[in-house]
């Protein structure tokens, strides 16, 4: 957890003391305002202390316990605020895989250029059904989240529409390894290839691929997608970043752009996507 994020959270805990104890009927104990909502103690001294991050159901409680309902929504405001910048995948999964790809549906219909860095695996918006069903089955175990698998496929696929969009521009870089990594049945690989291939061509992507070989400035590290050059989504294993102030854009972009000097495109991409093809040895 970073520290902005803590101290945000933290700052939220002393906005809800306050209303705690300016409460209009009169000063709340934490335990009285606990007994007021049906909770147990403890979670008043957690969130007031920044130990717990609210939900939006909570914050709207605490507004009506407190007898301030129209608090809630600078509450929520700076919720808002904080959870823009880091989302736990334990809180987005709560439901499943497909309010996360909905999230992503709605901020690809709003940007119009694409900047995408991937190391490990193929991009969601090129993926096959196939290919995107071992990766959601794959994360819902890891994350331990509800498998609701066929609606993330089909969320998924949607966003692909995108790439026939002629108002749009993906400007894409693979590393080699992601088009080799056995995340899937060498099948389903072969078959996600044979698509990757198809994309080389489409106006609306340029597809940079780094060789295995190929020299490189900087490490390959944790793949990122930059949105109209102003705003940065990042994965990690425990949440996803999204980045909007102008100096963490900024380096993105350096660093896409350090990235990729070592990529190859046309049909030397092509090649490479052949080579790692025929290795599966998949008719």
């Amino acid at each position: 957890m970073t520290t902005d994020y803590q101290q945000a959270r933290e700052a939220l805990g002393v906005r809800l003391r306050e209303l705690r104890l300016t409460a209009p009927a009169g000063r709340l104990t934490g335990s009285a305002l606990a007994r007021r909502l049906g909770w147990p103690q403890p979670k008043v001294s957690k969130l007031e202390n920044g130990k717990q991050t609210a939900t939006p159901d909570d914050l709207r409680a605490w507004a009506e316990g407190t007898g301030q309902p129209d608090a809630y929504d600078e509450l929520l405001a700076r919720l808002r605020g904080f959870e823009s910048h880091i989302r736990s995948w334990r809180r987005q999964l709560a439901s499943g895989h497909k309010a996360v790809q909905d999230t992503h549906l709605a901020a690809h219909a709003d940007a119009s250029e694409f900047r995408g860095w991937e190391s490990s695996m193929i991009f969601g918006i090129l993926q096959t059904p196939d290919y995107a069903r071992s990766i959601f089955t794959r994360y819902a175990e890891l994350q331990q989240s509800p498998r609701d698998t066929e609606a993330a496929v089909r969320s998924r696929i949607q966003r692909q529409e995108a790439l026939y969009d002629p108002t749009k521009r993906f400007h894409l870089i693979l590393w080699e390894a992601a088009l080799r990594a056995l995340i899937c049945p060498p099948s389903v690989l072969a078959a996600q290839l044979d698509r990757l291939s198809g994309t080389v061509g489409l106006d609306t992507v340029e597809l940079g691929i780094i060789p295995l070989s190929a020299s490189l400035k900087i490490p390959p590290a944790t793949a990122f997608w930059v949105y109209d050059d102003s705003r940065v989504i990042v994965e990690t294993w425990h949440s996803e970043l999204w980045i909007e102030d102008d100096a963490s854009v900024s380096t993105y972009l350096r660093t896409w752009n350090t990235l990729r000097e070592s990529a190859v495109y046309g049909a030397d991409a092509h090649r490479i996507i052949s080579a790692a093809r025929r290795v599966l040895n998949v008719a």
